[in-house]
């Protein structure tokens, strides 16, 4: 069973069957292409996609229906046939989509919405889809923000 270092998790074995590959890596990380979802029952119901090509590099995510459960997909041509479909499904059955989450400066944690990690779990090839709408943010909060104390 292959292993791999990472840096969060520690040296993890894994099967090749459970391996993610991006055909044209993620925006801003074209290199690194293969991604080993992790799942830890503590930590429900985020996902870390662990780098297999960067023992440093791993995403936090969160199926996006955790988030939204009315979530309406929306990919385009070129995504979904670069994760093996050639029309969008009816529903996402067979799809798993995650919204990547980010900390800002303040440190409030957010959600991608806009460009979900889409997975065809039949091929695991997978693509970050940028939608052409602005029906969802880049930035969906996942906590509300912290209330101001008065002055006394």
């Amino acid at each position: 069973m292959p292993q791999s270092e990472t840096k969060y998790f520690g040296t993890v074995s894994y099967d090749d069957q459970t391996v993610i590959t991006f055909p044209a890596g993620l925006p801003a990380f074209e290199r690194y292409r293969r991604f080993l979802p992790i799942e830890d029952a503590a930590r429900r119901p985020f996902i870390f996609l662990q780098s297999l090509d960067d023992p440093l590099l791993c995403f936090l995510t969160l199926p996006v229906a955790a988030l939204d459960p009315g979530y309406q997909l929306k990919m385009s041509a070129e995504d979904l046939a670069a994760i093996g479909l050639e029309r969008p499904p009816a529903a996402t059955a067979g799809l798993l989509c995650l919204a990547v989450v980010s900390f800002h400066r303040d440190g409030i944690p957010a959600a991608n919405l806009l460009a979900p990690v889409v997975v065809n779990a039949a091929t695991r090839q997978a693509v970050q889809s940028v939608r052409d709408d602005s029906v969802y943010s880049s930035c969906h909060p996942l906590a509300p923000a912290p209330e101001a104390t008065p002055c006394s």
